[in-house]
């Protein structure tokens, strides 16, 4: 597999006018800020999308970002497996951010979601202390829940991937209104 090709934040910059941006996070990750003119299409939802965005590709370049880059680069080699070449923005809207450049945010949209990473870390950290509460009070084979996420944590490292951030992803605050993903595919189509 070939690792796909990486923007870094000043050529991002300035070819952002004629760059197709698709942001594969989730719905509120989005909302809490997302690079200029960036079309919401969460990762779990890139095969639904993948027609519309091969007909981006035919009109010029598509940037596929997310919070670090992760998502994007996973987004991108599943892209290019189906014969569609994009790129991701090196290290993602955080490293955007952090470069001093605005993010944009809908109207009437909370800067208070927390973004897939927080999420994740939140829900392993309520797991583990959950797993030895439970094994000092009720019985110690509760302990195997931390000992899961311990597991969990470590396969995730190695492999690049997190099946809690896929679980959460499902989560209704976390999934696009099929309306709002329509509406999105219907842009794209038209840009």
């Amino acid at each position: 597999m070939t690792t796909p090709t990486a923007f870094a934040i000043d050529e991002a910059r300035t070819r952002l006018h004629e760059l197709t941006v698709i942001d594969v996070r989730t719905p509120g990750e989005y909302a809490a800020g997302h690079l200029p003119g960036a079309l919401n299409i969460p990762l779990d939802q890139i095969r639904r999308a993948l027609p519309d965005i091969r007909h981006a590709t035919d009109r010029g370049d598509v940037l596929v970002v997310c919070a670090s880059g992760a998502r994007s680069r996973n987004a991108c080699e599943f892209l290019a497996e189906n014969g569609v070449t994009a790129a991701t923005l090196s290290g993602g809207t955080a490293a955007w951010a952090a470069d001093g450049h605005e993010l944009h945010r809908p109207q009437g949209a909370s800067r208070a979601t927390w973004g897939m990473e927080r999420q994740v870390r939140f829900t392993a950290g309520v797991v583990v202390l959950l797993g030895l509460l439970l094994g000092l009070v009720v019985h110690p084979a509760f302990q195997l829940l931390s000992a899961g996420i311990a597991g969990g944590l470590v396969f995730s490292a190695l492999t690049g991937t997190c099946g809690m951030a896929a679980t959460l992803a499902r989560l209704p605050r976390n999934r696009p209104r099929a309306a709002d993903l329509d509406s999105t595919l219907a842009s794209l189509r038209s840009r």
